[in-house]
């Protein structure tokens, strides 16, 4: 199937919507659901409609250049107006070819975000919170929030582990190229001699998942209590509310101590166990489509180091798609983080521009 016929069906697709809530007879949940695909079908079918509209203006235009009863000096200026639009209209098709590509469903949902220190020892663990800092400042200047769910503290500030969920419009879709092994290049505060040591940090991010996502048997969990525990005596409850469940089949194990209700700490744990048990399906389904996965940029192994972040030199460096910026205190900060990931954005859709064919 060819592009055009997907623009065709896309096309139908969303007049089909705009017919049904029309009629006024949904019950409210499709309604939402309809408004919701049509608002999101809307941009490409402007874009389309503006294709269209340009070509009919070059058949227009060429008709009238090969009209020999038309002026000259109309036939001229329509010759000129035709070599403009000859130059628009490529740009009109390459952008609307972006726009049909297959939308990851999971791109508007929350992520849960994980970040583990790697080798390196204590600066592994500084860096982790470096890391952790830097999308909590890049979450707080595009309106999400960021909702610490586990960590591990470490004497010296830094972090073993950390834990969040952050939640906003297109979380997942923007940062799901940040999974994968961080790297960093500097000089540790725990160094004396002043010798640039290389550490690194590992980072996942998991789509956020509805319970009717992932279907959890009450059975399949062992839950235990205990008592929480933070670095120099920080944060210690004086109650069991701290808890660890256990998913028997797949051995997948949650720990959750930040709250103080046991409750609380239940129900963030779960949240956490569904976003894995249905990330891990996701690998799966995507492990059986394997060639198409090679071509994005957002879905490599997480074993991969993607990053190098060189504060001698205030360099980071994107290895997935050789992006080198000279800003590395701005893009650690969170301002300019939005820079590197729209990078990854453009070259991922690009790829899978690519991979389906330009001329298809």
């Amino acid at each position: 199937m060819g592009w055009s016929d997907n623009l065709d069906r896309v096309l139908a697709r969303h007049q089909e919507l705009s017919d049904t809530m029309a009629r006024g007879d949904m019950a409210p949940d499709a309604f939402r659901k309809a408004s919701k695909e049509y608002a999101d079908l809307s941009p490409l079918v402007e874009k389309a409609e503006a294709f269209k509209a340009a070509q009919a203006e070059r058949r227009d235009l060429q008709a009238l250049v090969d009209d020999p009863t038309s002026e000259r000096e109309m036939r001229e200026l329509a010759r000129d107006e035709l070599a403009a639009l000859d130059e628009r209209l490529p740009t009109i098709e390459h952008e609307l070819k972006l726009l049909l590509l297959p939308k990851d469903e999971a791109d508007d949902r929350n992520a849960i975000l994980e970040i583990r220190a790697g080798t390196g020892g204590d600066e592994a663990a500084l860096f982790a919170g470096d890391l952790f800092r830097m999308y909590q400042r890049y979450a707080q200047n595009e309106g999400w929030r960021v909702e610490v769910i586990e960590l591990s503290e470490n004497e010296i500030g830094g972090y073993s582990q950390i834990v969040a969920e952050v939640q906003g419009d297109g979380v997942y879709g923007r940062l799901k190229y940040e999974s994968g092994v961080h790297r960093v290049q500097r000089v540790p505060e725990t160094e004396s001699g002043g010798r640039i040591h290389t550490s690194a940090a590992t980072v996942a991010v998991l789509p956020e998942a509805e319970e009717v996502d992932v279907e959890i048997d009450e059975g399949d969990l062992r839950v235990d209590t205990y008592r929480s525990q933070g670095a120099g005596g920080q944060h210690v409850n004086t109650t069991d509310s701290a808890i660890r469940i256990t998913h028997l089949p797949t051995g997948v194990v949650v720990t959750c101590q930040d709250e103080k209700s046991q409750h609380k700490n239940r129900a963030k744990a779960m949240r956490v166990l569904r976003a894995r048990l249905y990330d891990a399906e996701r690998e799966r389904q995507m492990s059986e489509r394997a060639e198409a996965r090679k071509t994005q940029v957002g879905s490599g192994d997480r074993s991969e180091r993607i990053r190098t972040y060189n504060f001698p030199q205030g360099r980071l460096t994107d290895h997935r798609i050789n992006l080198t910026l000279y800003k590395l205190d701005k893009i650690i900060a969170g301002e300019a983080l939005g820079e590197v990931i729209d990078a990854l954005i453009l070259e991922d859709r690009a790829a899978r521009l690519a991979a389906i064919g330009e001329d298809a």
